[in-house]
């Protein structure tokens, strides 16, 4: 017997600075039994962080032609493409390909997600963006991240400020292009 998802419900207090986003979210997140902490913790933020009236989270891990988190047109047409973690280029190629913009919430450092993708073939890749979160900060938060929680969340000058029942977590992102030694192909 398969098991289920396990459903979070996070109400946010976002504070962003840094856009000038100042919003309250009430969240209702599955988590799919192969999904980590981590990456619960990670999407999240991608979706706070990148707040649009018409954001949403897709499917989810088991829809492989979706990303994480998206920002689509009635139309259909995607605007935002965001993916968690370390994707393939073959994956970050298509993503290009089919969203006006793709952005990238990486663990640590962005350089290793840079190198696993080098000289690979890639849509664009000097639109694609970057955002390396912390590992021991998304490692903390979802540690301290239960099934019915309240986050207040603060961005300012690049820093991230996380509040949980009290306890602060913090880090630093560092925003940079995927673009460097990579192939770029205007396919």
């Amino acid at each position: 017997m398969a098991l289920g998802a396990t459903v979070y419900h996070l109400e946010i207090v976002l504070s962003d600075a840094d856009r000038g986003v100042y919003e309250s979210l009430d969240l209702r997140l599955a988590r799919h039994p192969s999904e980590t902490m981590r990456y619960l913790v990670a999407r999240t933020l991608a979706y706070a962080l990148l707040f649009d009236e018409n954001i949403a989270f897709s499917k989810g891990l088991s829809t492989t032609n979706e990303p994480a988190v998206w920002v689509r047109e009635g139309d259909g047409r995607i605007l935002l493409w965001v993916e968690v973690g370390n994707p393939s280029a073959d994956r970050l190629h298509r993503a290009s390909k089919a969203a006006s913009r793709v952005v990238v919430f990486t663990y640590d450092a962005p350089d290793r997600l840079r190198q696993a993708v080098s000289g690979e073939r890639i849509h664009q890749a000097e639109r694609i963006e970057l955002v390396g979160v912390p590992t021991a900060f998304l490692d903390a938060v979802g540690e301290a991240t239960g099934r019915h929680e309240s986050w207040e969340l603060t961005h300012t000058g690049g820093q991230l400020y996380l509040t949980i029942d009290g306890r602060t977590f913090e880090g630093a992102l560092v925003r940079e292009p995927l673009a460097g030694e990579l192939t770029s192909s205007g396919e």
